[in-house]
């Protein structure tokens, strides 16, 4: 009587697929191609628990025209401007504030003399950010005659041909020569 075969475990399923340059979690789970998320911060990390270094965060910088002002400057800076002024609320956690803010410096010097721009720290500043409602980050609001301008506001990462469509109408409509 002939003996029919064994099967054991090896010969019911072939070997595991190995390749040198991917990791076990990505044999395991493929790369899904998702959509980009909006560039858009909505809330601060959770802070690092006590006891432990927090890693240091990259600082969004300015150029030497575009000015960081407190709540106690907002007044005189803002609110009291013979030009209209851009405010630009930031954060240093905030991916996107550090996308916008090589814009915001060229758009400095790019609209010198008829637009005056300046950036609030939106973890230092809180009364402001709670007086303009300033929900999302990075948000620009163009002020004129200490007044916010109707429709001015925006919130989110922006380049330099969408901040020209942004600011060029809003400009005109505030008079600005």
């Amino acid at each position: 009587m002939a003996s029919a075969p064994s099967t054991t475990a090896s010969t019911l399923a072939p070997p595991p697929l190995r390749s040198p340059s991917l990791s076990s979690s990505s044999r395991r789970f493929p790369r899904l191609s998702l959509p980009r998320p909006a560039l858009l911060c909505r809330r601060a990390p959770a802070p690092a628990p006590a006891g432990r270094l927090a890693l240091a965060r990259a600082r969004v910088r300015c150029r030497a025209a575009v000015k960081l002002i407190e709540e106690g400057e907002f007044e005189a800076e803002v609110l009291q401007s013979e030009l209209p002024v851009l405010v630009d609320f930031v954060a240093d956690w905030c991916g996107p504030c550090r996308l916008v803010a090589p814009v915001v410096d060229w758009a400095s010097e790019e609209y010198e003399g008829r637009l005056k721009i300046v950036k609030i720290d939106h973890d230092a500043n809180p009364q402001i950010i709670q007086r303009y409602k300033v929900y999302g980050l990075p948000a620009l609001i163009l002020f004129k005659d200490g007044q916010e301008v109707p429709g001015s506001r925006r919130e989110g990462a922006i380049n330099k041909t969408k901040f020209k469509d942004y600011i060029e109408p809003l400009l005109e409509t505030s008079n600005v020569a």
